[in-house]
């Protein structure tokens, strides 16, 4: 016969007595828009990617190459990208970029770009889905995202990738973003993107990815129930692309995602602590310039190399 000791964890068992009685159980708001009924495992995935204190985030986008190849700025990922890291909430980019080149010790949130199948050389509308569900879930996804192309020739098949995404995303807790993408023939204004970030969000995307716009951009966020951050285009002057980002979040973005206009600045390194500054600190663009101009002239003071920088002049 054996005989058992007790178990440690049984010694000196104490009745509980503090149960807080007359307090009333809190449980908060989530603090991401249209978020609220979701489970737990996807509202956690927002919230690393929507900063809690600030209710926004700054990704950083770098998926370029799966359809324009080595564009400038991004010809070698482990030098213009990599020291961008710890300034960025979110990464968003390829399987292929982040396997290859990122180090698996980086925390931030991963949104990966899950769309592909064509080039700058033909039809940008004409994708299909190029990443599987348990890849994404391997790679510890945040979020996964595809383009939808409104009025564009191959609309429904991006549609229908986007709603693929959702269902899937959904089975195991991951969100997914929708980025609308505009065709050079498209109109860019307040008409088009409330019709698709509306479609985006109507069809399940938990955010949406569009493009700031002078007029009407606080309607378009007015009337899209999950949050919208903006994409930040073609390179813009630093003090031009602070504004922009200032004036989206002034008329209710959540944030910016964020690529040219980072890793094509003079200094990238200086440029995206300049935007988390008016993202997250709210400061205004000609101070968020102030600190760019500070951060970029301590580094050449200090002659500390920037690797960004150098990679792209080389």
């Amino acid at each position: 016969m054996v005989w058992f000791q007790d178990m440690a964890d049984k010694d000196d068992i104490r009745e509980g007595k503090d149960f807080g009685l007359g307090i009333p159980q809190q449980n908060r708001a989530f603090h991401v828009k249209g978020g609220g009924a979701l489970d737990w495992g996807m509202q956690n995935r927002l919230a690393r990617i929507f900063n809690p204190a600030s209710g926004r985030t700054v990704m950083l986008a770098f998926d370029h190459g799966y359809f324009q190849g080595p564009t400038t700025g991004l010809e070698r990922i482990d030098l213009t990208i990599v020291p961008l890291i710890p300034h960025a909430d979110v990464l968003m980019c390829t399987r292929g970029a982040l396997r290859s080149v990122i180090p698996a010790s980086a925390t931030n949130a991963l949104v990966l770009r899950c769309s592909g199948g064509q080039s700058i050389l033909t039809e940008l509308s004409r994708e299909l889905i190029a990443v599987d569900i348990e890849d994404a879930i391997r790679l510890n996804a945040a979020a996964i995202t595809t383009q939808i192309y409104v009025g564009a020739e191959y609309e429904h098949q991006s549609i229908k990738n986007l709603v693929q995404l959702i269902d899937t995303g959904n089975r195991y807790g991951i969100p997914t973003m929708a980025v609308t993408g505009v065709g050079a023939e498209m109109k860019r204004d307040q008409r088009y993107f409330g019709l698709a970030t509306r479609i985006a969000a109507e069809l399940g995307a938990h955010y949406v990815k569009s493009y700031f716009i002078e007029e009407g951009f606080e309607r378009v966020v007015a009337g899209c129930p999950v949050p919208i951050v903006i994409a930040g285009g073609k390179k813009l002057p630093e003090l031009d692309a602070l504004t922009m980002a200032y004036k989206a979040l002034d008329q209710g973005a959540a944030g910016v995602d964020m690529g040219r206009n980072i890793f094509q600045s003079d200094d990238p390194v200086a440029m995206i602590q300049a935007v988390g500054a008016v993202v997250h600190k709210k400061e205004k663009p000609q101070q968020a310039f102030q600190l760019y101009q500070q951060l970029k002239d301590a580094m050449r003071a200090r002659n500390v190399p920037d690797r960004s920088r150098l990679a792209r002049t080389s």
